[in-house]
């Protein structure tokens, strides 16, 4: 078993920056990639940003690049976010596959986090 537990959403302005951390525990070594995805009311779950075990080969989704920043420390996620707009404001989960992906497909990570609100006023 896999245990995420995610920090550092909160309230900020529109221009503003936030890093959302997930702590990784449990079985880490079957963790093959991780990843950060987002869910905003009344719109499906979506992929944000993801990134191998080893910190390597980072990927983000297009409409991010430029403002978002993911990087992983020992067993710790991060998500730098810069240049917060309204249209991020969500609630954001980290998630870890042990089925060997890395990518944006929701269905191949296996384990998740509860989730951190992320605000961001206008």
């Amino acid at each position: 078993q896999v245990q995420l537990v995610e920090s550092g959403g909160g309230l900020v302005q529109a221009g503003g920056s936030l890093r959302l951390s997930c702590a990784a525990s449990g079985r880490t070594f079957t963790i093959y990639g991780m990843g950060w995805f987002r869910q905003a009311p009344g719109k499906e779950r979506e992929f944000v940003a993801s990134i191998n075990w080893s910190g390597d080969s980072p990927y983000y989704a297009d409409s991010l690049k430029g403002r978002f920043t993911i990087s992983k420390d020992k067993n710790t996620m991060y998500l730098q976010m810069n240049n917060l707009t309204p249209e991020d404001t969500a609630v954001y989960s980290c998630a870890a596959s042990t089925l060997g992906s890395q990518g944006s497909v929701a269905e191949f990570y296996d384990y998740w986090g509860q989730g951190t609100q992320v605000t961001v006023s206008s």
